[in-house]
């Protein structure tokens, strides 16, 4: 059972470092390297050998605005020193990388990461309503420059500010 619950976590974590870019489900080489084990110029290194096991609807790097649109997104001081624009990967590409890095842990990663996008197809599928409005969301918000992280960011500080106090409505008596 305590495999089960840490499977569970991991597919949660690993369902986080999905984006949505250009319209497609998307995982950074960069939180590919970590979730691996392994530098992210090691795996561009590995992809960049076998690159033709990734046509573009398996991986492509990212346009420069892109990147930067990723960058002020996030907000994190570690993308600061990057100097070469990121590759992303469908969930093709991921099932691709298997085949290129060859460790133990990359397997077991490798089906996690699988297990996260199957997971997600069913979870937005359970509910096609609901995944069409998902969707006409992120091309509103992708329309003028934001992400829904962004959003639910915003709407989460919004949650966390205590309510005001209200005053008591009626007549008050001397004894008040």
């Amino acid at each position: 059972m305590s495999d089960s619950k840490n499977i569970m976590l991991s597919l949660e974590q690993v369902s986080a470092k999905i984006l949505r870019i250009r319209g497609e489900k998307v995982m950074l080489d960069r939180d590919l390297a970590e979730l691996y084990g392994v530098e992210t110029k090691r795996l561009k290194e590995s992809v960049r050998r076998n690159i033709g096991r990734f046509p573009a609807d398996f991986m492509f790097e990212l346009s420069k605005d892109e990147a930067e649109n990723l960058r002020t997104q996030f907000s994190t001081s570690n993308w600061g020193g990057t100097r070469y624009v990121p590759m992303v990967f469908t969930e093709q590409g991921v099932a691709m990388l298997s085949s290129v890095l060859r460790s133990k842990r990359a397997i077991e990663i490798n089906i996690l990461i699988m297990r996260a996008f199957v997971r997600m197809r069913e979870l937005l599928y359970s509910d096609k309503t609901l995944a069409l409005k998902i969707e006409i969301i992120e091309n509103k918000l992708a329309k003028q420059g934001k992400s829904l992280q962004q959003v639910i960011h915003t709407v989460n500080q919004l949650l966390e500010q205590p309510e005001p106090k209200l005053r008591k409505i009626g007549f008050r008596t001397n004894d008040d």
